[in-house]
């Protein structure tokens, strides 16, 4: 298995300050970077939610598929 070792990014950022101290306050954080590292994390999260949610209705299961016999089995992995 092969590693990949990611350094930081320094980059400059012209940021609306209203919008940087309304965040810190309601996050309280005082960090910049804290901030904009939680701000594109739940960017991401969002995404990926509304990416699934984009699934619904498009999924069909197998009439007889027990759900019940796999939580038995997923005690036995564990």
């Amino acid at each position: 298995m092969r590693l990949l070792r990611i350094r930081p990014m320094q980059i400059t950022l012209n940021l609306d300050e209203a919008l940087l101290n309304e965040a810190s306050q309601l996050t309280k954080l005082a960090n910049q970077e804290e901030l904009v590292n939680l701000a594109l994390q739940e960017l991401v999260r969002s995404r990926r939610k509304k990416n699934l949610l984009d699934l619904a209705g498009q999924i069909q299961f197998v009439p007889d598929f027990d759900y019940k016999a796999l939580r038995e089995t997923r005690d036995v992995a564990d």
